[in-house]
Order: C-alpha cells, then structure tokens, then sequence
C-alpha cells in the first residue's frame, strides 16, 4: 500500500465528499438515520482552513479526516475509508499521520466519539492509544444511540 497523505486541496471537494458518503452511508444507517446534505455545508470552510486531510492512492482519494482545532488539542470530527479500502489498514495509517499533525501543531492530545454499537471503531481506536472518558448520548439529538467519548494525550 503505497499511500500519501497531505491537506485535501479546495478542488477535491466532490472526491472528499464520496468518501465520506461512502463510508459513513451504513454508520449511519445502523443509528436508524440517511445521510443529510447539511453534514457537508461545511466541507468548503474546512477546506479553506485546511482542517481535512486526504490519505491518496495513485492520486485517488481513498481516505479522508475532518478535524477541528479545540482548545489545546485535535478533535477529530471523522475518518472515512473508502469501501473498496476498508480493512487494508488505511484508517490506522490515518490515525498515525493525524497524530503527527496534531504533535507537529502543538496539541497536547486528540479526541473524537464514535457509536457505542460501532464495537470495531471502539477498539481500533483503543489501539491507537485513545483511552474512553465518557459515554452518553449524542449532543445533536437525532439518534439515541450511546457515544462513547475518547482521547489520547501526549
């Protein structure tokens, strides 16, 4: 797998965005919800501030991370694979390129919450050195489904 990673560029913005689609399509399905256009209004913002970043496979986008700057840390507001992807290992090597942005950037640590039912990303996560701090439900209210709250300091 011969991977690069760098800030996506305004210009890939439809290619961000089916990744995402793609790959948060049955996350979010199995909350008992569809994907809405509003979870994208914000791409072109991100975009700008260079708060995403794409993990590119022979100059095709097949993974990307939304993040956001908080306080003294990195949240990471999702990593998506794309399908034809999953399971090779692109979502470790993201988390690891991530972590060397946040380190490089100052951040004492990262965060992110993923689905308590999500057992996988709990535990993929977990080896990643993110440790569990809370769980509830989400602040957005469009689900009931538990959260469960992680970060990993440095």
């Amino acid at each position: 797998m011969a991977l690069t990673f760098r800030n996506a560029m305004s210009s890939e913005r439809d290619e961000v965005e089916r990744v995402l689609r793609a790959a948060f399509t049955p996350y979010v399905r199995a909350l008992g919800r569809e994907l809405s256009a509003a979870g994208y209004a914000r791409l072109p913002a991100e975009l700008e501030r260079g708060d995403i970043y794409v993990a590119l496979e022979a100059d095709r986008v097949v993974g990307v991370v939304r993040t956001e700057r908080r306080d003294d840390g990195l949240f990471i507001d999702q990593i998506g694979v794309d399908p034809t992807r999953q399971g090779a290992g692109v979502g470790s090597w993201l988390l690891g390129r991530i972590e060397e942005v946040a380190r490089l950037s100052g951040a004492r640590g990262m965060s992110l919450y993923t689905a308590e039912m999500m057992e996988h990303l709990v535990r993929l996560y977990r080896k990643h050195g993110f440790e569990i701090i809370h769980r509830g439900p989400p602040d957005h209210g469009l689900d009931a489904h538990t959260r469960v709250h992680m970060v990993k300091s440095f």
